[in-house]
């Protein structure tokens, strides 16, 4: 889970390095090197099982299991009380 793809990060990333390297020039071996372990971290730890399987989120839900764990949410939401609130007038 990211905002953005490996590649992407990687290019920023090398971008920023290369801004604090103040004019200093990078050779292609050096880029590729510094983009290198950014791209396969990404891809490594992007995935929605590397994040679910550290609790980052409330699990994986199979395609076929999708209505029914919607059917039971909503259930769920039901049985909570609504409380009454009186908010006032919000402007933006």
């Amino acid at each position: 889970i990211s905002v953005m793809g490996g590649e992407q990060a990687a290019d920023v990333l090398l971008q920023v390095k290369l801004d604090q390297r103040k004019g200093e020039e990078m050779s292609e071996a050096q880029r590729e090197a510094f983009r290198r372990p950014i791209i396969e971290r990404y891809e490594r730890e992007g995935s929605a099982y590397y994040a679910t399987a550290r609790l980052w989120d409330d699990g994986i839900i199979e395609p076929t299991e999708t209505r029914k764990v919607i059917a039971l949410g909503i259930a769920m939401s039901l049985n909570a009380p609504i409380p009454d609130h009186r908010f006032g007038i919000f402007r933006m």
